[in-house]
C-alpha cells in the first residue's frame, strides 16, 4: 500500500487549487455579496440558486441541502472519490507530487483509487490516438475529416485520433505505461478475447475523446471508416465508473464557459456537428453520446445556465420524421427546464455539419439565429394530427393544445400564445380560446401543477426560494432542513439569532471578538447546534488563536459531521450587518452575554423564594451575593455596551 498521504501535503493541495476555480468547473458562479459566489447546487434538483462559495475561506455550502465542505470534499461529492483520490486528483491539477507515510514518494499504481486510474488510462489513450492520426494507416481518417470540412488544426482543438486496426496496439502501450489487464477492462478501452488475452475495443476507427465537464477523458466515440468493419456506425465506450452517457455532453468543456457567459446551449446530434457549430462561431454547442437528450444532461445544462430570465437551450433536427420524434421527445422534457427552449429545424435534412459544407459558416449561424419557440414547433405537430375542415375536429386540436399553451408561465406569452393559437385552428373567436387556455392555467394552479401569472419563463416550474413581500431577514433566516441528529432551530427567536450571529462572526472575523468570545461558556448559547459549535471553537484553539488554517482546524475539531456541517454553514453565511465592525460585533457579544445574566438572574431569584426567610444565614448572604453581583453586572452592560464586557 501507499500508505497514508502526507498532511503537509494535503494542506498544500487545499491551499494550492481555489475552490471557486474547483467549483466553476461545475457550476455557473455569480457574486453573492460579501465576498461570496452562489449557483444553483449540483447536488439536489433547485430553482433557484441557494449553494454558495466562499473562496476567502475555502468552503461551500448548500442552505437547501446542507451540503458543504472544502475543495477536497466537493470533488468527492461531485465526482464520487475517496478522500485519497480528491487530493490526488487536485494534486495533479497543482503540480504537487505527494509524499505518503509508508513508502515515501509514490508516482506507481500501489494505492491509487479505480476512479483516478481510469481517467488516467483514458488521458493516455487519448494522446496515443492523437499520435496515430498522423501515420500513414490514418490516411483515411484524415480524408473522412477534410471531406466534412476539417483540416488539421480541427482535429487538433477537439483531441480528434485515430485507433490501429490492429488487436492490441492501445492495451500493449498502456501496460507500458504501468496499467494492468484489469484495469483496461474495466476502463472499457480493452475486452476480453477468445484467447482470454485483453484486445483494444477499438480498432482502425476515428476516435472522439468525450470529456466530463471538468475537461478529463472518460470515454471515447469511434466513427467506423473501412466497408469491412462489421460493427455499427458509431461505437462508443460502455458504461463504466467514470462513464455515463446519459450524464455526458460531447463538447461541454469547451462550451461551458460560452454557455455560462451567453446563457444560452445550443443542442446538436452529432461530434462532426459540435465541431461545425464551434468552427462557424457557435461556440455553445454540445451534443449527447449515443442517447437521448434526458433529465441528466438537463441538469448540467441547468447548473450553467442559472435558469436566468434570458437563458436558452436550442435544439438543432433534421427536418424529417425522425428529427421531429426528438424534437417532441425534447419538449415532454421541456418543463424541467426555466430557460426558453427552442427548435432549429435544418434545411434540406442537412445536419449542421452538411450545412456547413453546403453553405458556409454564416448558414450556420443563421441557422440558430432561425429557431422556433419549442412549445410553437409542439403546437403546429399537434394542430396537424386532426382535421380542421369540420368544428369536431377543431374542438378536438383546441382539447389537445391548449394544455401545452396553459402551461406556459410567462402569462404575456400565454396570452399570446392562445390568441395564436385560435389562429392555426380557424376559430373566429379568440377570446374564446384565450378563457379556455386560462381557465386551463388556474386549475393547474388550484391543484399545484402549474406556475401563477408571476412566474418566470415557460418552460419550468414556479421557482423554489423565498416568498416575494418577505423581509430580507425572513428570506435568509427561515428555519431551513437541518441535519439528521440535530435538534431544529428557532431562527425566529432573538435569542438564536444573536448567538448564530455571534458564532458566524467568530468563524469569519475573530478578530472582531477576540479575546472576549473565548471566555464565553458553553451554557450561554441556548440552541445544542450552537453551543457544540462553540466547544468545537474552543478544542481548536479560541477564535483569538485566527491562524491561516484557524476554519479547517476548527472543522476537524467537530466531534462529528451534522456539527462539522453547521461550522461549514456558519463559515459561508452571511453575516446580517452593511457594515460589520467592532460596533456590531460587540452588540452581539453583549446581548449574548445579557441573556446569560438574565437567566441566571432568574434562576437565583428562584433559588431564593424555594429557600424562604429561614434559611441558613450563610447560604442565604451568598445567594443574594451572587444575585448582586450579576445585577450590577447585567446593569453595566446595559449602560456602557461592549465596554462592560
Amino acid at each position: 500500500m501507499a500508505g497514508r498521504i502526507n498532511d503537509d501535503d494535503v494542506k498544500a493541495v487545499r491551499d494550492a487549487v481555489p475552490i471557486d476555480a474547483v467549483v466553476s468547473d461545475y457550476l455557473q458562479l455569480r457574486n453573492a455579496g460579501g465576498g461570496n459566489l452562489k449557483g444553483l447546487c449540483p447536488f439536489h434538483d433547485e430553482k433557484s440558486p441557494s449553494f454558495q462559495v466562499s473562496p476567502s475561506k475555502g468552503l461551500y455550502h448548500c442552505f437547501g441541502c446542507q451540503a458543504g465542505g472544502d475543495t477536497l470534499d466537493f470533488v468527492m461529492k461531485i465526482d464520487h472519490l475517496s478522500f485519497s483520490e480528491a487530493v490526488e486528483r487536485l494534486a495533479g491539477l497543482a503540480g504537487i507530487t505527494l509524499r505518503y507515510e509508508e513508502g515515501g514518494y509514490t508516482a506507481g499504481t500501489s494505492g491509487r483509487g479505480e476512479r483516478i486510474r481510469l481517467v488516467e488510462a483514458h488521458r493516455e489513450a487519448a494522446r496515443f490516438y492523437v499520435g496515430q492520426l498522423e501515420g500513414p494507416e490514418a490516411e483515411i481518417g484524415r480524408k473522412f475529416l477534410a471531406e466534412r470540412g476539417f483540416d488539421q488544426a480541427a482535429a487538433a482543438h477537439f483531441g480528434v485520433g485515430y485507433s490501429p486496426a490492429g488487436w492490441d496496439h492501445l492495451t500493449r502501450f498502456l501496460r507500458g505505461k504501468g496499467f494492468t489487464d484489469k484495469e483496461l477492462i474495466t476502463s472499457g478501452l480493452a475486452q476480453d478475447s477468445r484467447s482470454g488475452k485483453p484486445i483494444d475495443r477499438f480498432r482502425g476507427r476515428l476516435m472522439w475523446p468525450i470529456r466530463d465537464i471538468s475537461g478529463e477523458v472518460v470515454g471515447f466515440g469511434a466513427r467506423k471508416l473501412r466497408d469491412d468493419d462489421n460493427g455499427p456506425k458509431y461505437l462508443n465506450t460502455p458504461e463504466t465508473a467514470i462513464y455515463k452517457k446519459s450524464q455526458v455532453l460531447y463538447g461541454i468543456d469547451l462550451a461551458k464557459k460560452e454557455i455560462a457567459k451567453t446563457s444560452r446551449a445550443v443542442v446538436v446530434e452529432g461530434y462532426t456537428d459540435v465541431m461545425a457549430c464551434h468552427l462557424a462561431g457557435v461556440t455553445t454547442a454540445i451534443a449527447t453520446c449515443g442517447t437521448a437528450f434526458g433529465g441528466d444532461h438537463i441538469k448540467i445544462l441547468r447548473r450553467l445556465l442559472m435558469d436566468n430570465a434570458t437563458a436558452e437551450v436550442i435544439f438543432t433536427f433534421d427536418g424529417d420524421a425522425a428529427g421531429q420524434k426528438a424534437a417532441l421527445r425534447a419538449f415532454e422534457d421541456d418543463q424541467k427546464f426555466a430557460a426558453e427552449t427552442s427548435i432549429a429545424i435544418t434545411p434540406g435534412g442537412m445536419d449542421p455539419c452538411d450545412l456547413r459544407l453546403a453553405q458556409g459558416d454564416a448558414a450556420v449561424a443563421a441557422l440558430v439565429e432561425s429557431r422556433t419557440p419549442l412549445f410553437e414547433f409542439a403546437l403546429r405537430h399537434i394542430v396537424a394530427r386532426h382535421n380542421l375542415e369540420n368544428p369536431a375536429g377543431r374542438a378536438a386540436a383546441l382539447d389537445e393544445a391548449a394544455p401545452v399553451v396553459a402551461n406556459i408561465k410567462n402569462i404575456a406569452i400565454q396570452h399570446e400564445s392562445a390568441v395564436q393559437l385560435a389562429g392555426m385552428l380557424g376559430i373566429r373567436d379568440e377570446q374564446f380560446v384565450v378563457k379556455r387556455v386560462a381557465q386551463l392555467a388556474r386549475w393547474a394552479r388550484e391543484r399545484g401543477q402549474g406556475g401563477g401569472p408571476q412566474g418566470g419563463q415557460h418552460g419550468g416550474p414556479q421557482r423554489g426560494g423565498p416568498q416575494r413581500g418577505r423581509s430580507s431577514y425572513e428570506a435568509v433566516e427561515a428555519p431551513a432542513p437541518q441535519p439528521a441528529g440535530g435538534p431544529a432551530l428557532n431562527l425566529r427567536s432573538p435569542a438564536h439569532r444573536t448567538e448564530r450571529e455571534l458564532l458566524k462572526l467568530a468563524l469569519q472575523r475573530p478578530a472582531l471578538v477576540s479575546p472576549a468570545f473565548d471566555a464565553y461558556g458553553m451554557d450561554e448559547f441556548t440552541a445544542p447546534p450552537y453551543a457544540a459549535v462553540r466547544q468545537a471553537i474552543l478544542d481548536a484553539g479560541g477564535a483569538a488563536l485566527g491562524t491561516e488554517d484557524y476554519l479547517a482546524r476548527v472543522r476537524e475539531a467537530a466531534p462529528n459531521d451534522t456539527v462539522r456541517a453547521l461550522v461549514t454553514e456558519l463559515a459561508v453565511e452571511a453575516i446580517h450587518a452593511k457594515t460589520v465592525d467592532e460596533v456590531y460585533a460587540g452588540v452581539q457579544l453583549v446581548q449574548v452575554r445579557l441573556r446569560a445574566v438574565d437567566r441566571r438572574v432568574h434562576e437565583i431569584q428562584g433559588t431564593l423564594s424555594r429557600l424562604g426567610p429561614h434559611a441558613p444565614p450563610e447560604q442565604l448572604a451568598a445567594v443574594q451575593e451572587e444575585l448582586w453581583v450579576l445585577q450590577q453586572y447585567g446593569q453595566r452592560l446595559r449602560n456602557r455596551g461592549a465596554e462592560g464586557l
